[in-house]
């Protein structure tokens, strides 16, 4: 029997828990991997690993990597998280974040031998990143078969992202089918220790805009 192997980032919010039920659903035997990168609070890791045994992983990874050590975003730093919209690129973007998720995630599928990493990033109900773009994860999905092993002598390297093109009220509906329990994610950038939103913040607006806009009861736990 030949088993499809797949990593798929997790990051302990909603999005990736869809994302991994996806994959968990499309037949892959999900190999789940979070990045501790120095983000305000663990919370959100310690929802991504939960979320993993609960979601029936194969294993679960946490890579460390010191993005405090640079800096230059509110969740990397000592900058305030902001509590309204903002025009252009918000200090939330942390730089280059996902193409070092990404660039991990490809380094353990050549390991692993899996030929298809899933993230959860979406282009719709976004920040304004310029990360969570379709053009970015097009040009992340030639530099993958570019520079790998597996890409060159291999069956070659895919890259999901099933969410790209969803609203947050999409993802909502897709989770409930899939039997998500969004009580269990954390999406808040700037959680409690207990995981507890704060509810004024860009990732907690869009997450409860997004299941209101569903008729979906919002399971966030709040401060």
């Amino acid at each position: 029997m030949n088993i499809k192997k797949a990593v798929i980032l997790v990051s302990g919010g909603m999005d990736s828990a869809v994302t991994m039920a996806i994959a968990k659903e499309q037949g892959f035997l999900c190999h789940a991997l979070s990045v501790s990168y120095g983000q305000r609070h663990s919370a959100e890791l310690n929802a991504a690993n939960e979320l993993a045994i609960l979601q029936g992983a194969a294993e679960h990874k946490t890579v460390v990597v010191d993005l405090r050590s640079i800096g230059g975003s509110a969740l990397t730093s000592d900058i305030a998280v902001p509590e309204s919209a903002s025009e252009g690129i918000p200090v939330t973007y942390v730089p280059a974040r996902n193409t070092i998720m990404l660039s991990i995630a490809l380094g353990w599928a050549e390991v692993l031998g899996a030929n298809d990493i899933f993230c959860g990033i979406n282009a719709v109900d976004y920040s304004g990143y310029p990360d969570c773009r379709p053009e970015f994860l097009a040009s992340f999905q030639n530099l993958a078969n570019l520079a790998t092993k597996a890409g060159v002598e291999g069956a070659g390297l895919r890259l999901h992202a099933p969410l790209i093109a969803m609203s947050k009220a999409d993802i909502a509906r897709e989770g409930i089918r899939l039997g998500v329990d969004f009580s269990r994610t954390v999406s808040c950038y700037q959680a409690d220790d207990k995981g507890r939103a704060c509810g004024r913040c860009d990732a907690c607006r869009l997450r409860a805009a997004g299941f209101d806009e569903a008729g979906i009861v919002d399971p966030t736990r709040y401060v």
